[in-house]
């Protein structure tokens, strides 16, 4: 094999990183995934696909490198392949958001324009700080599965759908955190819109549990 041959052996295979990455569906398994493990049929749900589908984009995915699996009985469960697939995943979203003017615009108009509102928002370092004196009370919004599978140290598991349960049980007068996937998840944005307009005070961490990961802050697993 000359050099020039062996150059672009090379590169094919960083090429068959880029593969595995070229779909919105499969980018949005990824950010799943980057919440905790998952069957096929969990998978399919969440991401509005079907089982086909969802199997064939999880081949390409492991074809690439980027998932791993292990069956546990009938059931073959999927996972990052490793803590760098988060983070490849967190960078290319912020590299479109560097360099796609369309990717602001998405957002903006999937997440609201209150996305911009930072008086709205909690960095993590204070969370932590409020969190440990006891001055607010932080809400993961996520689905139980995904709090289960680790969560944020002192959260209150509160999906989305169960939050006006929960407000109707609220005695604690304190402000209300919420939190969800990450950066782009419109479960916490959603929360803070519902928990405003019932007249708490209510604030998101700034992004979500990927970003919280990446950063190698503590990580509770637990049942809910």
């Amino acid at each position: 094999m000359s050099r020039r041959e062996a150059k672009t052996a090379l590169y094919e295979e960083f090429a068959r990183m880029g593969k595995g990455l070229a779909s919105p569906k499969r980018l949005e398994l990824l950010d799943l995934l980057a919440q905790g493990e998952r069957s096929v049929e969990v998978l399919a749900a969440e991401a509005g696909l079907a089982l086909t589908s969802t199997s064939m984009h999880l081949q390409a995915l492991k074809d690439a490198g980027l998932v791993a699996t292990r069956r546990q009985g009938t059931f073959i469960r999927y996972r990052l392949a490793g803590d760098d697939v988060a983070a490849l995943f967190a960078m290319l979203r912020q590299v479109a958001a560097n360099h796609l003017a369309g990717t602001d615009r998405a957002a903006a108009h999937y997440l609201g324009e209150d996305r911009y509102d930072l008086s709205k928002t909690v960095e993590r370092s204070e969370l932590l700080k409020r969190v440990r004196a006891g001055e607010v009370v932080l809400l993961d919004v996520r689905p139980t599965l995904e709090y289960k599978a680790g969560h944020i140290p002192g959260a209150v598991s509160v999906p989305l759908e169960e939050l006006e349960k929960f407000l109707a049980n609220l005695i604690e007068d304190k402000e209300l955190v919420v939190y969800c996937r990450g950066a782009y998840c419109v479960l916490a944005y959603d929360a803070v819109r519902t928990l405003s307009a019932s007249g708490h005070r209510a604030r998101r961490l700034r992004e979500g549990m990927l970003e919280w990961r990446l950063a190698g802050l503590p990580v509770e697993s637990s049942a809910a």
